[in-house]
């Protein structure tokens, strides 16, 4: 098993979400035509996919993505969020969640893979969600690492193609900003935005 733990982001993405306010579910976020509560629905959903990715459990049907409707969101999702995200950190300790291939969404991939795809979910939703509800977020030192790891392979104008469906396009951050600040630049967000 590599030496990657999915708790500490998935921890802290569930602090943020039970932080939510009823009154913000209408607000942007920084993901583009997404308010707050079609945000929680689409966490909900990745949550649950990679978990499922996890532990190679092939959903049935036609293996959507994860949605983001507000009209999906449940009416205890500020108590269901974070035990879907306690059960997607559990399920990635396990060593046999790492081997092989496996399926998150539509989308067939190697597990290693899948786990990088999840913590990236985890932390950048995590910022999203935060910055549109107000709240502080400040990921874990080696998550932040990981991901910028991941991003990268996908950073420049040689890549976007590869961006498609994933990152929106970049935003410039100064070279000597914040790493986690040059994460969120590679995936299409300005680390200054705030909810209009």
């Amino acid at each position: 098993m590599p030496d990657l733990d999915l708790t500490p982001a998935a921890r802290h993405l569930a602090a943020v979400v039970t932080a939510v306010p009823d009154a913000s579910l209408a607000r942007p976020t920084p993901c583009e035509a997404m308010s707050v509560a079609a945000l929680l629905d689409h966490v909900r959903g990745l949550t649950r996919a990679f978990t499922m990715a996890a532990d190679k459990t092939v959903p049935d049907g036609d293996r959507p993505g994860p949605s983001a409707d507000p009209a999906n969101l449940d009416d205890d999702w500020r108590e269901r969020i974070p035990v879907d995200l306690d059960a997607l950190s559990a399920a990635w300790r396990n060593p046999a969640a790492w081997e092989g291939m496996t399926i998150a969404g539509p989308i067939e991939m190697p597990a290693p893979v899948a786990a990088l795809v999840a913590l990236d979910e985890l932390v950048i939703h995590g910022w999203d969600l935060a910055r549109a509800t107000g709240q502080p977020f400040e990921p874990d030192e080696a998550s932040v690492g990981a991901v910028h790891r991941f991003v990268s392979g996908f950073s420049g104008p040689d890549n976007d193609a590869d961006r498609e469906g994933l990152f929106g396009p970049e935003v410039p951050v100064p070279a000597d900003a914040p790493l986690f600040h040059r994460v969120l630049g590679m995936t299409g967000r300005d680390p200054s935005w705030m909810p209009g």
